[in-house]
């Protein structure tokens, strides 16, 4: 028989609020995490807006005389991996050894040091070799940021960072549950972090004309998914973290247990190394991959947490996916929102952040709202929750995304009683 994953502790470092408390009341009150950017000048360039997490010490979770080693996704990993393990009731380090090599760490990252890099960059071109960290090669490594975690908390098993642009931490996760639905593992330390909001990062996303650049005046409306006046995502930064467990192991020392990671699907449409094929069929699969192994049909859908960018070619073939997926009639019946409203696009932690967005909703049997939806779009046309949450009981839960490359993946959440 297949072994069963739950989750039994989470993590937030999110835009909108620092800790899943502040984290959970901001997103059910609609609070936007999205203002002018802090961390440089971006008086020159035509996008000044980002989901920034504001008023976080770094050094209270990197010693400073390591600071100018590593980059700001570490700090913020390590502060949502904390509070995870600390929920779960963990104390990795005090682990008995062969529990900590049965717990594994597997991370997903669009990113990862990327920031840190293009200072490393910036340094070395106008000829400040000094101030260059020591460690500029391996903190550049996608792969080093899950090994931070692993050495800061001693776990011993694998540890590994996907990398699958937006999709990466809900890879993350589906490759988490395999390792403990197979035996391998017993625990894994899972979720997304990124730290995207440099200077030459977002010239790269402004070159591409995906980012909004209407809003500068209004930040915390810049973010408009499904509106028919979207432009554009907000790039933002932030980490999501969970402690997945095997059900029995977790039964056994009495954790806590939040949901049930039940069915994960993954496709490519093989399409373009950007856009999306207008049909949504690949997305569709996705979907329906993970409902197949969770065990559902889509009348047991209570809620969709969506990938719900606000660029005009994303939120549009997500609507007609979800149509696919779950049969036109019963899509326009299941309510759905969209973090990213809130927080902006915090590129390959997204995923992580809809779980964790979808695990508040069933615990407090409210689902958030998307806000900034003043002008429906008439292509996206299903219920996105506008303005202000919805009290509502939820059983089962799909967590979308959809990632350049033609990526698609999905979860399927289930409350456990």
């Amino acid at each position: 028989m297949k072994r069963r994953v739950i989750i039994a502790g989470m993590g937030a470092v999110s835009p909108n609020g620092v800790g899943n408390a502040a984290f959970g009341e901001a997103i059910l009150r609609g609070s936007s995490g999205i203002r002018r950017i802090s961390r440089f000048d971006p008086t020159e360039i035509p996008v000044q807006i980002a989901g920034e997490v504001a008023d976080f010490d770094e050094l209270a979770w990197v010693e400073k005389r390591e600071r100018k080693h590593v980059s700001r996704v570490l700090p913020l990993a390590l502060a949502a991996a904390t509070e995870a393990l600390r929920e779960a009731g963990v104390d990795a380090t005090s682990l008995p050894l062969e529990q900590k090599r049965r717990f594994g760490v597997i991370l997903g990252s669009g990113g990862g040091s990327q920031e840190f890099t293009e200072e490393q960059y910036r340094l070395f071109f106008h000829q400040q070799f000094k101030q260059m960290s020591l460690f500029c090669v391996p903190t550049g490594v996608m792969g080093t940021l899950s090994s931070e975690l692993s050495v800061r908390f001693g776990l011993r098993g694998p540890s590994h960072v996907l990398t699958t642009g937006c999709t990466s931490s809900t890879d993350a996760f589906g490759y988490a549950v395999r390792q403990i639905q197979s035996g391998r593992l017993d625990q894994v330390l899972t979720g997304g972090a990124d730290a995207p909001i440099a200077l030459g990062i977002i010239k790269g996303f402004i070159l591409m004309k995906i980012l909004t650049g209407s809003w500068n005046h209004a930040p915390e409306k810049g973010s408009r998914p499904f509106s028919v006046d979207r432009d554009g995502f907000v790039l933002a930064e932030g980490a999501w973290m969970f402690v997945l467990e095997e059900y029995e192991f977790a039964k056994a020392r009495g954790a806590k247990i939040l949901a049930e990671v039940c069915g994960y699907g993954s496709t490519c449409e093989a399409f373009h190394r950007v856009r999306l094929q207008e049909c949504g069929e690949e997305p569709a699969r996705a979907i329906g991959l993970a409902m197949k192994e969770a065990g559902i049909g889509a009348a047991d859908v209570g809620y969709v947490n969506l990938h719900g960018t606000s660029t005009q070619l994303n939120d549009r073939i997500e609507t007609r996916a979800l149509k696919l997926a779950l049969g036109e009639g019963r899509a326009r019946q299941v309510p759905m929102s969209a973090l990213k409203s809130q927080i902006g696009h915090p590129q390959g932690a997204c995923g992580a952040a809809g779980v964790a967005a979808t695990l508040v909703a069933m615990q407090q049997g409210q689902i958030p709202p998307t806000i900034n939806l003043d002008r429906p779009d008439p292509q996206c046309d299903l219920d996105y929750v506008p303005d202000a949450g919805r009290k509502q009981a939820i059983e089962h839960a799909v967590c979308n995304c959809i990632a350049f490359g033609s990526k698609n993946s999905a979860l399927v959440l289930r409350k456990v009683a």
